[in-house]
């Protein structure tokens, strides 16, 4: 396949929200989950990003600094996010103490995702008002940039209240956490972003709606962070979309199947709407890789042929993004699930780092050459006879007494 035309992402991983059927073992399908960032680290993935819900039954981790502290244990280089801290769920300096305390646990490889909260039955229960919800974001923005950089802050708003506090232990890394700021459709991400000069982290790149506003989005993000001093860098910019892939179409399809069921019931409950394409598993599959499904979008089903041809759009379509985030949404069984991140890791990953690119060079060099140098080879095996030829002659005669 020929290079895209805008350079597509060069870093890969993975964003884990999770989702899990209510069916299951809930501490068995937490240590899936472990156990898919240990493979990412071991596949040479860069990233895993690990969600915050408090309700709704299906995505069931709490507290991503918990699931990452235990992530670290079991990783060496993988870069660990979390995606995302919901801002309005927690006072600013208690979080910022403790994503600085899981940057010093993992030396490093701390990430911060943030957010204004995305399941309403979460801000019902503590209480946040949902209009509220991406001002309390911002507000609580504005205090922990300059804690996380050493400032001392005052302020004080209707939801917390700081009186010169300060941390009393900085970041791991000397140049602070890498912030990204959670984008869907509407531009108030990307204008969060760009006032703090944090990175894009685009959750709906595969709905339509957040497909079409991939550049509008980033046109706001670009404006906004020159008109606050910061550099932009498109290789900040990630994107996030569902994926499973297999050796054949078919067989990703028919992987699909096996629990696409709990995707169309965790849909149908909070909507509150009965999907008319919810009455079996293939019809399920089949809209969610046309139309798509509210929210999760559209999903690339399919080889890894597929794969990359929608990240090539997506590249297109944004004009060029630094990183590709699977979504993971355990719709195939572990050990299928397990298939596709090595296949995409074999096959996707190095079509997009070229990594294979001075191999072939090497070989398509040693193909265009093939004459001269075979001749000389020939001409090599020859002289070497001729040199040696009185040799290999008294080597053949039979000795006296044979």
């Amino acid at each position: 396949m020929t290079q895209p035309s805008v350079p597509g992402p060069t870093r890969f991983g993975f964003f884990i929200a999770p989702y899990h059927p209510l069916d299951g073992n809930p501490t068995l399908q937490i240590h899936r989950d472990l156990a898919l960032v240990e493979l990412a680290d071991e596949l040479g993935y860069e990233e895993a990003w690990i969600g915050e819900h408090h309700s709704a039954g299906l995505e069931i981790v709490s507290a991503p600094e918990v699931f990452l502290a235990a992530a670290a244990q079991r990783t060496r280089r993988v870069r660990l996010g979390t995606g995302v801290n919901s801002l309005p769920y927690h006072q600013p300096m208690m979080l910022a103490d403790r994503l600085t305390l899981l940057d010093h646990l993992t030396m490093g490889r701390v990430m911060m995702g943030v957010g204004p909260g995305q399941l309403a039955s979460d801000a019902a229960m503590m209480g946040v008002a949902p209009a509220r919800q991406r001002d309390m974001m911002h507000e609580s923005m504005d205090v922990i940039v300059p804690l996380l950089r050493g400032d001392t802050v005052t302020a004080k708003t209707d939801w917390f209240e700081l009186n010169d506090a300060r941390l009393q232990l900085l970041p791991y890394q000397q140049d602070g956490l890498e912030m990204a700021v959670a984008s869907t459709i509407s531009p108030s991400g990307a204008v969060l972003a760009g006032r703090h000069g944090a990175g894009l982290l685009s959750l709906a790149a595969s709905d339509p709606s957040g497909y079409e506003a991939l550049l509008p989005n980033w046109q706001v993000y670009e404006q906004t962070m020159a008109d606050n001093g910061h550099v932009v860098d498109r290789g900040r910019w990630r994107l996030v979309a569902p994926l499973h892939i297999a050796e054949t179409r078919e067989q990703a399809l028919r992987e699909a199947e096996w629990g696409i069921g709990h995707l169309v019931n965790y849909i149908e409950k909070l909507s509150g709407m009965d999907m008319p394409w919810g009455g079996t598993a293939r019809a399920a599959v089949e809209q969610w890789i046309g139309p798509g499904f509210p929210a999760f979008g559209r999903a690339t089903i399919g080889t890894p042929d597929d794969a990359i041809a929608a990240i090539e759009a997506l590249a297109e379509k944004s004009g060029g993004f630094g990183t590709f985030l699977i979504l993971a949404l355990n719709v195939a069984d572990p050990e299928a699930t397990r298939r596709s991140v090595r296949l995409f890791a074999e096959h996707v990953v190095p079509h997009f780092t070229r990594a294979n690119r001075n191999r072939t060079a090497s070989l398509d060099w040693a193909n265009a050459n093939s004459e001269r140098l075979m001749t000389g080879l020939r001409a090599g095996v020859q002289a070497a006879f001729e040199k040696h030829g009185a040799a290999l002659a008294s080597a053949e005669r039979p000795t006296k007494g044979e």
